[in-house]
């Protein structure tokens, strides 16, 4: 299976976690988009950027769409470290860790800056055109 993370290019939160993603990615499970490339509604014309922005998404080699925590999930067990994720699958933690997982995604720029001091990548280019 190959999964295709849809990520936020100019968290800095997001992006430590495609970091070590990329590093653990060894058989070449997981291919990496970032939603803030400039050419990114040119590749991708038939994708909802503004709920690709909303939250992390995956798409698999099939088409099926995966999002939140259900990806995040996903992608680590792809790169062998699921064990690290699943707790936050089981029944009834599965409920309080996908309204957390909502609410720090809302908020990711804040959160990014109470704990790098960065609210966005400041390497980083601009949003791709019209999605300001």
């Amino acid at each position: 299976m190959t999964l295709t993370l849809f990520y936020d290019g100019q968290c800095p939160l997001c992006q430590k976690e495609m970091a070590h993603l990329r590093k653990l990615n060894s058989n070449g499970y997981l291919l990496f988009e970032d939603i803030m490339a400039s050419d990114f509604n040119q590749r991708y014309p038939d994708l909802d950027w503004h709920a690709l922005n909303n939250r992390i998404h995956g798409m698999t080699d099939q088409g099926e769409m995966v999002t939140g925590l259900d990806v995040t999930h996903l992608a680590w067990s792809l790169v062998g470290k699921g064990w690290v994720y699943a707790p936050l699958r089981w029944p009834i933690i599965r409920w309080f860790a996908d309204h957390a997982y909502n609410l720090f995604a809302k908020h990711r720029y804040t959160i990014s800056y109470w704990l790098t001091g960065q609210r966005r990548c400041s390497v980083c280019g601009p949003k791709p055109e019209g999605k300001q």
